[in-house]
């Protein structure tokens, strides 16, 4: 058999695969039950570090109960974090006092992957006695912000349209409400076993900061992440001390010199070769720190710091994992929502006819007829009133 023909027999690894289907929906599935559980948790006086470890224990639960009996590999693709009210994100402690209280605006963020296909997803909301009172004020604002910039994202990150024609009506939303995109974020493609793809969306584009332009196109996956501060929407480090989610570099390499260092990152290698984990997962996450400094002097992991909006500022997020199918964007990651009810609206004529454009591709009725418009078509509507 000639090299051809076994290249020719190999079954694709994107959305033209049900199977690949099947497995990115699968993994939706668990980030959606994960993110309820901690969501119905996120109650006065709540622990971070419990909250963080029960999104990553629901997590690591529901994947062992699936594909069982087949070597396929699955579990955390991204560590839950819980990052309060000005924190932007990736707060994820392994030892800390902090608790959720009434009135935190809280992103809760998390992912997991099965065989490699991985769903992440991330979503914010106002800690209160009765969850059905309407959220007000500035965490309305930015919640509302967050949420239709997402949706208008949703219609733009589809067949057709470029990377370039995104960042524009996403700050013109921002704006209207009063916020700020934050700086650096971007909304990769997924692909196997890679959780941030060449082929990205950098939400805030400047002079310094750039992306390189494309096409979206059939059959590719996309984490949409959308990060709005009340504040100017650039971040910072506080602490370094704080990062403990970390992600293995693979294209360095080094013969690290100490013992410690070797046994760490022998660990990584074997057990999050691919995905961030967090050092709380590590086998001796105590010990272990004083080897993950030599890997990260060498450059062998990327750190994903905790970063912060100037206090008093608030930091909403809506992230969401998007297949590009041939019949229209499908979103398979969601979440429950809390009712927001902004006093600030969009106005902008060309950003409201695509918010009240579609995502999904009608069928063609009997006769060949085809209907009008097209499925999604005005979901955007209800964003600054009751969530996306």
């Amino acid at each position: 058999m000639s090299s051809v023909d076994s290249d020719a027999e190999e079954p694709e690894l994107d959305l033209s695969n049900s199977d690949v289907v099947t497995k990115y929906k699968a993994a939706a599935d668990i980030c959606n039950r994960a993110l309820a559980a901690v969501v119905a948790e996120c109650v006065d006086g709540r622990s971070i570090v419990e909250l963080c470890n029960r999104g990553n224990t629901m997590m690591d639960e529901l994947v062992s109960k699936v594909f069982k009996g087949k070597d396929v590999e699955k579990g955390v693709a991204f560590p839950t974090c819980i990052s309060v009210n000005n924190c932007a994100g990736h707060f994820c402690p392994l030892e800390s006092d902090a608790a959720v209280k009434n009135g935190d605006v809280v992103k809760i963020d998390l992912g997991c992957h099965i065989d490699g296909f991985i769903a992440v997803q991330a979503h914010t909301i106002v800690v209160q006695p009765d969850p059905k009172v309407p959220i007000t004020g500035r965490a309305a604002d930015v919640i509302a912000a967050a949420q239709t910039c997402f949706e208008a994202a949703l219609r733009l990150v589809r067949p057709g349209k470029s990377v370039a024609e995104v960042p524009g009506p996403l700050q013109a939303i921002a704006e209207s409400f009063g916020c700020n995109l934050l700086e650096g974020v971007m909304s990769h493609q997924l692909k196997r076993f890679v959780i941030d793809g060449n082929k990205c969306v950098l939400n805030r584009p400047s002079p310094e900061a750039r992306v390189e332009d494309g096409e979206f196109e059939v059959n590719e996956v996309y984490a949409i992440d959308i990060v709005v501060s009340t504040g100017d929407g650039k971040a910072r480090i506080l602490d370094e001390k704080e990062t403990t989610i970390y992600k293995r570099a693979l294209d360095m390499e080094y013969h690290l010199k100490m013992k410690a260092s070797r046994t760490v990152f022998g660990e990584i290698n074997k057990r999050f070769p691919t995905m961030p984990f967090t050092v709380g997962a590590l086998s001796d996450p105590r010990t272990m720190r004083l080897g993950l400094v030599e890997c990260l002097n060498h450059g062998l992991l990327h750190p994903y710091p905790v970063m912060y909006e100037r206090n008093g500022e608030l930091v909403a997020q809506v992230k969401a994992t998007v297949l590009l199918m041939p019949n229209g964007s499908d979103r398979v990651t969601v979440a429950p929502q809390q009712v927001v009810q902004s006093e600030k609206k969009v106005e902008d004529p060309e950003v409201l006819e695509l918010l009240k454009s579609g995502y999904k591709t009608k069928k063609k009725k009997k006769g060949g007829k085809k209907g009008g418009g097209e499925e999604g078509a005005g979901q955007a509507s209800a964003a600054t009133t009751s969530g996306a």
